[in-house]
């Protein structure tokens, strides 16, 4: 929070562009910080917000996928000199909010990390203030997810009603003494369909594709990375501690939002025509894979969850990465703009199809680990949207293949040799290419890096 408040005033002195490198500095800070054993900060604020072993481990991951999109900040916030320090202060916040949701303990508290998280989103989307579609997306993303907030307030209300507490333990003695309690089910399904729109699980996801087409694309790589983090671990919070009790009331209504989000997302992607878009539907599909940790759950499903959170949120910076560089020279990101990359930079065009194997789940891939795990826990539970799954994989990797062939497979490269990639871009490409080979082969290293 320090960093972002520090980040934002750098603007005031017109030294906007250094409000990146003091953010590569906080958050290298904050890094070091979350690898400390717990810290006994927190025990005064226990029954608001707990820093436990997995608040420090997903805090780990989303300060580490924040850091590599701020190397790669220098270039892609080139056109944006005047209001740069404002762009990397808002991505700041969101972080705090997101750091929020990791720890809560009380539904007030993550009210407010949702709020936090999304407020400078909505403003982050309209970045490009010339640019028609980046206000499409700001006002889009603003309103619907007005909408959202609305509901997860009307929810909170009604589990408030009838539980007495905002506390997820005290709702979650509640929901086990009293399971046909209507308000209850009700305020539990008006939250999940809250937070299904954040993390844009279909029937909810209708504004992604707009939202993420439209935003600067180092902006809709936080929103497929950090934001995807976030959403994803404080609706797995709420359901395995605070709603745990009724899980059979609402386990059935995900199952179905899941089988929407695997098929739809898949058949959309193949559909489109811009790589910006494909990897928006992409990224609604991941929502749907991630979805399966709540269906056979064991102990080892938080881990399970973070290492696909992570192994994802790496494909999408290697994926964006390269996005950047494309759009920043054509202007547009269609699969032509992509034609013949791979002739002028290799090592960029390598991190990228690299980072779509492992999206699509390629064996040797850190993807394909996580897909494993979370596949054959949940086929304990729920075979048949395993099924589902494993279908909707297959198609991905269609859409997938038509971006690896633009780059590899067309003899003239359309890009001038004068331009070259940065050497931050290059050094991000090979962490990217050998975090994802590695992870695949040695997936036990994770638990090493991260201190488990």
């Amino acid at each position: 929070f320090l960093t972002a408040v520090i980040a934002l005033f750098s603007g005031v002195f017109e030294q906007g562009k250094f409000a990146r490198y003091i953010g590569i500095l906080g958050l290298i800070i904050a890094l070091y910080v979350s690898f400390m054993p717990e810290c006994s900060f927190f025990d005064q604020y226990k029954h608001m917000y707990e820093y436990s072993a997995n608040t420090a481990l997903f805090t780990k991951l989303s300060i580490v996928t924040t850091l590599l999109l701020f190397f790669l900040g220098g270039f892609a916030f080139s056109n944006h000199r005047s209001h740069q320090s404002e762009l990397y202060a808002l991505m700041l916040f969101a972080l705090c909010g997101g750091i929020v949701l990791f720890g809560y303990q009380n539904l007030v508290t993550m009210f407010l990390g949702v709020e936090i998280l999304s407020i400078p989103l909505y403003v982050m989307a309209g970045a490009n203030k010339t640019d028609l579609r980046s206000n499409e997306a700001s006002i889009k993303y603003f309103l619907m997810g007005a909408f959202a907030t609305g509901f997860l307030l009307f929810g909170i209300a009604f589990i408030y009603g009838s539980a007495g507490s905002f506390d997820l333990y005290k709702i979650h003695d509640f929901g086990v003494a009293n399971t046909g309690n209507v308000m209850f089910i009700l305020g539990v399904l008006l939250i999940l369909c809250a937070l299904a729109f954040k993390v844009a699980l279909a029937p909810f996801h209708m504004w992604s594709p707009d939202v993420y087409a439209g935003s600067p694309s180092l902006i809709t790589a936080f929103m497929a990375s950090v934001v995807k983090i976030s959403g994803f671990f404080a609706l797995f919070r709420l359901m395995t501690i605070g709603f745990a009790g009724v899980t059979h009331e609402w386990i059935n209504v995900l199952g179905v939002f899941l089988i929407i989000t695997l098929l739809l997302a898949n058949v959309m992607g193949l559909a489109q025509t811009n790589a910006k878009r494909m990897l928006a539907y992409s990224s609604v599909s991941h929502a749907g894979y991630i979805g399966l940790v709540f269906f056979g759950m064991t102990s080892l499903s938080t881990y399970n969850l973070a290492f696909y959170l992570f192994a994802y949120a790496l494909s999408t910076v290697g994926v964006f990465m390269c996005l950047i560089w494309v759009e920043k020279l054509k202007r547009e990101t269609s699969f032509g703009a992509f034609k013949g990359l791979a002739k002028t930079e290799p090592l960029l065009a390598t991190a990228a199809a690299i980072s779509m194997l492992s999206m699509a789940g390629v064996p040797l891939t850190a993807g394909f680990m996580g897909k494993f795990a979370l596949f054959s826990q949940a086929m304990n539970g729920a075979a048949f949207l395993v099924l589902v799954a494993v279908l909707g994989s297959a198609l991905s990797i269609a859409y997938y293949l038509r971006l690896i062939i633009a780059m590899f497979f067309f003899k003239e490269s359309t890009f001038k040799s004068s331009e070259k990639v940065t050497l931050t871009y290059n050094i991000v490409a090979v962490f990217v290419i050998v975090a994802i080979i590695v992870l695949g082969i040695f997936p036990d290293l994770f638990a090493k890096v991260f201190g488990l």
